[in-house]
């Protein structure tokens, strides 16, 4: 349990480091001028080099373990932070370079996910993956904090601070982090596994699904600041704080979901989460009074959201070889992650274009009904198993 706490704990504050600039968005919006696409693109941009490089973070965390990556992910995830607090906040170009720096802290998934599997037997794998995913709940130390911080010593101390728990737990991962005993550590370069990894098929079914319940998680935990702010006229704090709301109960469910999945199977969990996402999204698209239903939608969304994705990787844990569950996690990871990365792109240029969120809401719980239809049927199939 010592090994999966340190795990949670650094992804946890890796993550608090990717999450940063999301909070500040309204911020950095009347500050600069910025339209609301430029603002869509300033939170997604962490968020898709943090999922494109958890491929190849993955593949390194299969080679030399997650000690030594949780150390240097952290360690590099200081340069850009520091940046950003300290001088690329003047301008939309620097905020861009900082943030696609910013980036390298949402890696960090990919080094946890094959660390913990390997310390945990199968059948208690979806739990232990599932309270190593709460670690996301980074992203709510972020909401809570990074505008409070900003409001009372400026708009460097919340990367300062970030930056000073970043080298501490460096530190503490270089000095206390300890690999599994009897690890499988692959010979094959790097290309090679890859190759490999693009042949498995729970690579590219698994993908697709956290593209819709992780991606739908990243994309609201960066975006719903300004959506709440807009389509509701909150006040930066409080969209902040409810966007904090949803995060932490989208982090409660995640192991909630890696259980339910050792215990009745992921196919069952991910069908039931992805029909609660397909209605909670339809629901909102027609922007009801936030007290009570649009609340309601958005809360159990959250819950949806962060059970499915436990259940996706319960699903990877089971049917993975091994040797090989870093490079699945680096490639399912950063699915998610772009999964992410699009909505608030699309939200901000449909808002930009019809003042109206109604499409973009829309088109989530479409793809939210067709995960469904492929969870049932192409996925069940492939599992095979009776409890997958």
């Amino acid at each position: 349990m010592l090994m999966l706490s340190l795990a949670t704990v650094g992804f946890a504050v890796n993550f608090w480091a990717w999450a940063l600039l999301s909070p500040l968005g309204p911020l950095f919006k009347d500050d600069l001028g910025l339209s609301a696409f430029q603002q869509a693109l300033l939170v997604a941009v962490p968020v898709v080099v943090g999922s494109v490089g958890r491929i190849p973070v993955g593949a390194l965390t299969d080679r030399f373990g997650g000690r030594v990556m949780f150390s240097v992910v952290s360690a590099v995830t200081i340069v850009p932070v520091l940046f950003l607090g300290l001088l690329g906040h003047s301008s939309l170009a620097a905020l861009l370079v900082g943030g696609f720096f910013l980036g390298v802290g949402g890696t960090a998934f990919a080094v946890g996910v094959p660390f913990v599997t390997a310390w945990f037997p199968p059948e208690r794998r979806g739990l232990a993956i599932g309270i190593f995913g709460a670690g996301m709940g980074g992203t709510a130390i972020s909401a809570l904090t990074t505008v409070k911080l900003v409001d009372g010593w400026g708009v460097a101390t919340p990367f300062v601070v970030t930056a000073v728990v970043l080298a501490a737990y460096a530190v503490v991962a270089a000095l206390w982090l300890r690999d599994a005993p009897g690890r499988v550590v692959p010979t094959e370069s790097v290309g090679k596994r890859l190759a490999d990894t693009a042949r498995l098929p729970i690579t590219w079914q698994a993908s697709a699904l956290y593209a819709v319940a992780f991606g739908g998680f990243v994309a609201f935990s960066v975006y719903l600041p300004a959506y709440l702010k807009t389509a509701y006229g909150l006040t930066q704090a409080d969209a902040a704080n409810r966007m904090a709301g949803f995060v932490v109960l989208a982090v409660v469910m995640r192991p909630v979901g890696g259980w339910l999945s050792d215990r009745f199977g992921p196919v069952r969990v991910l069908v039931a989460s992805l029909a609660v996402v397909t209605v909670d999204a339809a629901v909102q698209s027609f922007t009801p009074d936030l007290m009570p239903l649009g609340t309601i939608a958005f809360l159990t969304m959250a819950a949806a959201l962060g059970a499915g994705s436990g259940a996706v990787f319960a699903l990877v844990a089971k049917l993975t070889p091994s040797n090989k569950v870093g490079s699945v996690t680096g490639v399912v990871g950063a699915a998610g992650g772009l999964g992410g990365f699009v909505p608030p792109l699309v939200m901000g240029a449909l808002y930009g274009a019809f003042a109206s969120y109604a499409l973009g809401l829309a088109a989530l719980a479409v793809v939210a009904l067709a995960a469904l239809v492929f969870t049932a049927t192409a996925v069940r199939r492939a599992a095979g198993a009776e409890h997958v």
